[in-house]
């Protein structure tokens, strides 16, 4: 992530500031977390959009007072499905390109400071022991296989349960598959401007898939599966292997009579959260809601769904910087499932599932589809 991006110059001025980016067309409410919250101008896609115009035209000069209104952002992209002008599907890559540049000129968040110094010295931002290829061994796993799960940070060190549930379902399913010794694949310090490491992670991770024989890698976590698809392409590093989501490698292994479905009389009531990492920036909103068409239960979607999904207020680095407001986010999506009268909320990335927990006052579970497909399927 070296290379210079030319998003602020290609793009930033194609913003006439119109306004529509804070809302949904349909009823005009808000879709913007961090303007929701903060109510100011500067917490608006609009507003850092002239923040880094400011800086362009020396009009600005770079301050701390700025930084709040640049990093209180969790980048979930509701913003470009709203704007209707030509740079729409830049904006997030503008702040991300304006964070890179307050790094430059101020430094990292002190929050995004500590979880890079744990990245550096354990290969994740949490700084627990790099375990890998430990639980290569405990799992009897072998050192290489056609697929590759890519478990991710989150699910590896803090939802082990979604870690677990994946290998169950890849065992059941007869998959060939392995685990490698991964590095974070660099979505923390990309999404919050810090671009040393980059580089030098992507290509850990691009050697140890070449050296596992990946033809497929399969990722938990939706901003893993953004990342190694779609950054690590900007970075010119091609993998040489198809990177896919859980949720499509489960639609897949359903439809392949691969996963045989538990039959019961009882069917759970869910509704299911979209992460922002798979549907608003990647673009797959039909993959988690096709598994969940073929299992034993009946999901109710909420209001707030698809493109127009609210967000569960962990991403952008904020969960880590902006902790009160990055919960009071996931208290208004645990609001919206509750009013569906469900028992379960299901996500399918284990950022949104810890962001919805910590909100949680118990009365929804909340899990990962992963979970419930596993809980749903036969050895």
């Amino acid at each position: 992530m070296t290379e210079p991006s030319t998003a602020i110059q290609d793009w930033l001025y194609t913003c006439i500031r119109c306004g529509n980016c804070k809302y949904i067309f349909k009823d005009y409410r808000q879709s913007c977390p961090s303007g929701a919250y903060f109510h100011f101008e500067s917490f608006f896609a609009s507003g850092r959009l002239w923040i880094a115009h400011g800086i362009q035209k020396g009009e600005l000069e770079w301050d701390n007072s700025l930084l709040d209104s640049i990093f209180a952002c969790t980048t979930c992209s509701s913003c470009e499905i709203q704007c209707l002008a030509p740079h729409r599907e830049h904006i997030v890559d503008i702040i991300e390109e304006l964070r890179a540049l307050a790094v430059d000129a101020l430094g990292p968040l002190e929050a995004h400071r500590k979880f890079t110094e744990k990245i550096t010295t354990n290969h994740n931002p949490y700084g627990h022991e790099h375990h890998n290829r430990r639980l290569l061994r405990e799992l009897e796993l072998p050192e290489t296989a056609p697929v590759v799960y890519f478990v991710g940070c989150t699910s590896n060190y803090r939802e082990h349960a979604i870690r677990d549930a994946t290998i169950s379902i890849l065992k059941k399913a007869g998959v060939a598959f392995t685990i490698v010794d991964e590095y974070c694949c660099s979505s923390p310090l990309i999404r919050t401007g810090q671009l040393n490491q980059v580089r030098a992670l992507a290509e850990h991770n691009r050697a140890a898939f070449e050296t596992a024989g990946a033809t497929k890698i399969v990722t938990s976590c939706a901003g893993c599966y953004r990342t190694l698809s779609k950054d690590y392409q900007r970075l010119g590093i091609q993998l040489n292997a198809d990177v896919i989501h859980i949720s499509q490698f489960l639609r897949e292994l359903i439809d392949d009579g691969k996963l045989k479905l538990e039959k019961t009389k009882e069917l759970t009531e869910l509704t299911y959260h979209d992460p922002c990492h798979l549907s608003r920036h990647m673009n797959e909103y039909e993959a988690p809601r096709d598994v969940i068409e073929r299992l034993p239960v009946h999901l109710t979607e909420m209001e707030f769904n698809r493109e127009n999904s609210w967000c569960c207020g962990a991403g952008g680095g904020c969960k880590s910087a902006y902790s009160d407001w990055s919960l009071d986010t996931a208290r208004k999506r645990i609001t919206h499932a509750k009013t569906m009268k469900v028992s379960t909320l299901v996500s399918a990335c284990p950022f949104c599932k810890r962001a919805l927990n910590d909100a949680n006052d118990g009365t929804l579970e909340i899990i990962d589809l992963s979970e419930l497909v596993d809980r749903l399927t036969l050895v």
